[in-house]
């Protein structure tokens, strides 16, 4: 009984009313009042505390204020962690580059096969909604380098012995043109420099063979590098773009960059410097390709 008639009262106690009023000092006239329990000004309390507390944190969460907080970074620092991680990434990715140049070089001075690279896929990018619709540009394209392929020889020639020399093969030209500085070793000249007929043109490989350079210099610009069977290296500079990056194996007539004039120096327009070196020593590419 004692126990029961506890906790009434204390129900009761929670549900007691209370007054609130404030007077006037002189003419004891009320001026405003309000009326609660305990248990509704404990609710009140705490709905002020937790609208209080929230609003102080989203305040400080979406605005700049918090770049007031001890210890938090700033949107300058933050832009410079953003910029280090794109340049540590683009760090990464060069050595990776080089590395594998030096790597594909030993496995070819060793006789071994080169390192073939297998691109990562990019897991930044949605391919589902591609569409392959192809377009008159692909198609004239398509057409120009199936009718160019029907006199390549070079398909049908699956090996050539390494002692049969540049007399035995077939080159397929890297891009036909006007052959406007020819070969000489004099002046240092150990290529030539062709001005293709149509702009825009694509580079071909002159052979089967692997890509084992690829970079760009201010004197001449976009260069790749081609090496082949026979001991035979094939160059090219001063392209508009690389389509081929290093360790990648290439077919002839493959089309591996595209015409430009990039460069600072040795350049004076859209066209090709094309060299050739057979066993460390340049050759006159004229001699085997016609042009």
């Amino acid at each position: 009984m004692m126990d029961s008639k506890k906790k009434n009262k204390k129900r009761k106690n929670w549900k007691e009313r209370f007054w609130i009023a404030l007077f006037d000092d002189r003419t004891f006239e009320e001026k405003w009042r309000i009326r609660f329990t305990r248990i509704g000004a404990v609710m009140t309390i705490t709905f002020l505390t937790l609208f209080i507390v929230g609003s102080t944190i989203s305040i400080i969460a979406f605005t700049r204020l918090k770049e007031f907080i001890p210890g938090y970074p700033d949107a300058y620092t933050r832009e410079n962690i953003l910029r280090n991680v794109v340049r540590l990434d683009s760090l990464e990715y060069e050595l990776e580059l080089r590395d594998r140049y030096f790597q594909n070089i030993n496995a070819i001075v060793s006789g071994r096969e080169p390192i073939e690279r297998v691109p990562e896929p990019d897991t930044t990018a949605d391919y589902t909604s591609i569409s392959f619709i192809t377009s008159i540009e692909d198609s004239l394209l398509r057409a120009q380098v199936e009718q160019e392929d029907q006199y390549n020889l070079s398909v049908a020639m699956k090996e050539v012995s390494p002692f049969a020399g540049l007399s035995g093969i077939h080159l397929f030209p890297p891009v036909r043109g006007v052959v406007t500085s020819s070969f000489n070793r004099d002046s240092r000249h150990f290529g030539i420099d062709v001005v293709p007929g149509r702009p825009g043109e694509l580079v071909s490989a002159v052979m089967d063979g692997v890509v084992v350079f690829t970079g760009w210099t201010m004197e001449t610009g976009y260069v790749i590098h081609l090496q082949h069977n026979n001991n035979l290296l094939s160059i090219y500079k001063h392209n508009a773009a690389l389509l081929k990056e290093t360790g990648d194996v290439v077919r002839s007539g493959d089309a591996i960059s595209a015409i430009g004039d990039s460069g600072e120096i040795y350049t004076s327009g859209p066209h090709l410097h094309f060299e050739l070196w057979l066993n460390g020593e340049p050759v006159d590419p004229e001699k085997y390709i016609l042009f």
